[in-house]
């Protein structure tokens, strides 16, 4: 059956890679053949051990794409082409060698980068136009974790040099160099219409300057991270995306375009009320009661909501309440929240309010309703009512919060409903502190008010009077913000995906049409603002960007005593890998306790802790990961006995899966200076430490292990 497939594709007698379209008096069968044959001559494919093959294709919204499936005893191979013969995704899958003995302990990724990167470049130059398109092959990601197997490369393919808004994605298994996944986005699946030329009519200059006039920025105080003082800080305004183009000059709202893509617009909407936390007592009866001193009832909690005619409860009936014990906080007090939820039904509609107080005071911490709105009902008040209402709920009931408080709405938030002409079931509102002039909306207000009863119908907010303002003398202009802001992009000319509209003019627009689509992408050449940092606005007196606090916060682990340490090459080694010990510290020389090696043996597959500050739950949960490991047993379990050089080894092939193996008699032998002082039932884990390269020198079995010994074996252990 082989002979007689691989005979049929070979009768196509084709000469190139690229196929013409097929024609409508094409039969599935001929193109397919003549497909097949084209992949296999593009990616140089033997494809004489597969002893299955099959080809199906699907008629997309732009282009047919076909799908080819082979499969075989050990591996099975798929590609997904254009009929011209454009290869748009490949996958083979193959039986990987289990490595021996175990698999507990996880290895270092093995293979090269560079090898690697080659044979992905070769590789996109089969399946590339090579008239049209290039890659620049980026740093790989995938063997910048443990057991990482291949290397994977990704990012935009370059049309006539340029960026695009096409995308590649190619994998290569680290162990033989071999393409083993690789998709890309194709022209004629993504845009309708030819490629532009690459020359721009507009220059860079010209376009900076209308792009900068999209943007737009406000004053308001930030508070850093750690930080009791809020700064003042030039933030953006959110803004639709720009471009401008490059062949008429002409600045485009790329979504508003994209906005208007489609005949059929939806909003999906949904509302239900927040799960309530499941609440109980501990298993220190005495504890948990003393946690609940000083809770009031629920029926105490009603009528203290009852007494606030803004709520609007009189024709409301509390159908459940639920308790809940929080976190003990810093100064020791454990708090008790009670969510109290109420149900209103008027014929078949339903409505529900529900409210998170403190079950102590009684304090409200938030409102959540549910309003049953339907088309033809009319709201009994107007925004500026509401608003009204919201008002002298936060002056009547938060007065000393109330006086810091103002409307907040910047440009792209406003108010809902937009007008008194649009009903809705509530009016929301946002008051955000004010200082010296200048928002702080990290702190706020949001009240909600119903449309029908003007009742407040949610509430959140968070509030710390404790946080103190720097003052606003000194700072930029609203045009040196601006400036400072512009100058953190580059105004880069690409092509770009622009929608534009369908005339039905032939059969993919009008099938374009039948979906949905008022306007499709084409391809436009057009100069864009891009930035590879994410920045957070502007400092509004030094004129330097604001990152965001994550950005700030150093990769991986770090240590600051081990300059100049013998083990220094190994723990940092481990680092990379997010193997080590939490706190900033590593103590090379310290004598390793058992509970040191299973911190750090967690590590490997966690989060790293520090030894000195993990409590009793985390304790546990790291000795549970030793003991599926296989390193230690639960009889065998003290924290702090200090570990010799002969339990640090045996601990760790214990965990590598050599365990069995080194318990076998008789069959070893070793060359270390001490070898006669090594009992008989330690010689397997002895030779094997040898023979793996774990130890070298002396052994030394019963001199206490160091934690830098230990990282230098786990080392070694990990190269195999």
């Amino acid at each position: 059956m082989k002979r007689l497939f691989s005979l049929l594709l070979s009768a196509a007698l084709l000469t190139s890679t690229a196929l013409p379209a097929a024609s409508a008096a094409d039969a599935a069968d001929t193109t397919l053949t003549r497909l097949t044959q084209s992949v296999k001559q593009t990616l140089e494919l033997d494809t004489e051990d597969y002893s299955s093959f099959r080809g199906d294709y699907a008629e997309q919204e732009l282009a047919t794409v076909w799908y080819l499936y082979w499969d075989g005893e050990d591996s099975s191979l798929s590609v997904s082409a254009l009929e011209d013969g454009t290869i748009v995704d490949y996958s083979l899958d193959a039986d990987q060698a289990v490595t021996a003995p175990g698999q507990s302990m996880p290895a270092f990724p093995q293979g090269d980068p560079e090898q690697a990167k080659a044979a992905a470049q070769a590789f996109l130059e089969r399946v590339l136009d090579p008239t049209v398109e290039s890659v620049v092959l980026e740093a790989p990601s995938g063997l910048d974790s443990l057991n990482g197997t291949s290397y994977r490369f990704s990012g935009t393919i370059l049309i006539h040099g340029l960026p695009s808004p096409l995308s590649y994605s190619i994998t290569v298994r680290a162990e033989d160099n071999v393409v083993t996944r690789f998709w890309r986005d194709v022209p004629e699946t993504s845009f309708l219409g030819d490629i532009p030329a690459s020359n721009a009519d507009v220059s860079q200059k010209q376009a900076a300057e209308q792009l900068q006039s999209t943007l737009s920025m406000r004053l308001e105080y930030i508070l850093p991270e750690g930080a009791d003082t809020a700064v003042l800080c030039y933030l953006p305004n959110p803004v639709h995306n720009f471009y401008v183009d490059a062949k008429t000059g002409k600045l485009v709202d790329l979504t508003e375009l994209q906005q208007d893509m489609y005949l059929f617009g939806g909003e999906n909407s949904a509302a239900g009320d927040a799960a309530a936390p499941e609440s109980g007592l501990s298993e220190a009866e005495q504890a948990g009661i003393q946690q609940m001193e000083g809770v009031r009832s629920s029926q105490t909690l009603d009528e203290g909501l009852r007494a606030v005619p803004e709520y609007g409860l009189k024709n409301y009936e509390l159908v459940r309440s639920t308790f809940s014990v929080g976190e003990e906080e810093e100064d020791g007090q454990v708090p008790v929240t009670c969510l109290l939820q109420y149900s209103y039904s008027a014929g078949d509609r339903v409505s529900t309010r529900t409210f998170t107080v403190d079950a102590r005071t009684g304090e409200v911490q938030g409102i959540y309703s549910y309003l049953p709105w339907e088309e033809g009902d009319k709201a009994a008040l107007t925004s500026a009512q509401a608003q009204s209402r919201a008002e002298s709920f936060l002056q009547s009931y938060y007065g000393g919060q109330w006086s810091h408080l103002a409307l907040y709405e910047t440009s792209g938030q406003t108010v809902e409903p937009l007008d008194d002409s649009e009903d809705g079931p509530s009016y929301v509102f946002q008051f955000a502190r004010q200082e010296n002039g200048y928002f702080f909306p990290e702190q706020y207000y949001t009240v909600g008010i119903d449309a029908k009863d003007g009742s407040v119908c949610s509430l959140s907010y968070q509030y710390d009077p404790s946080v103190s303002f720097d003052s606003p003398e000194g700072v930029l202009s609203d045009s040196e913000a601006l400036q400072a802001w512009m100058d953190t992009y580059e105004v880069t000319l690409g092509y770009l995906l622009v929608p534009q509209p369908l005339d039905g003019s032939d059969p993919v627009e009008q099938r374009l049409e039948q979906m949905g689509y008022t306007s499709y992408y084409n391809l436009k050449l057009g100069y864009t603002l891009e930035r590879e940092t994410l920045y957070r606005g502007i400092d509004a007196k030094t004129g330097e960007p604001v990152s965001y606090a994550w950005q700030e916060e150093p990769e991986g682990l770090t240590y600051s005593d081990l300059e100049g340490h013998w083990a220094q090459s190994y723990a940092q080694r481990l680092a990379q890998y997010g193997v080590g010990y939490g706190g900033g510290s590593f103590q090379p020389d310290k004598p390793l306790t058992q509970w040191e090696l299973v911190c750090l043996l967690y590590s490997l597959q966690s989060t790293p802790l520090n030894p000195d500050e993990a409590d009793e739950e985390i304790r546990n949960a790291a000795y549970s990961a030793a003991y599926s490991m296989g390193v230690l047993t639960r009889e065998e379990r003290n924290d702090t006995a200090v570990l010799t050089r002969s339990q640090l080894v045996q601990y760790l092939l214990d965990g590598a899966g050599y365990g069995s193996v080194a318990q076998l008699e008789g069959i070893f032998t070793c060359a270390y200076p001490d070898r006669d002082s090594i009992p008989a039932d330690g010689l397997g884990y002895a030779a094997l430490a040898q023979g793996l390269g774990l130890v070298s020198g002396p052994y030394a079995g019963t001199r206490s292990a160091t934690r830098g010994e230990a990282a230098a074996m786990l080392c070694r252990l990990m190269e195999r």
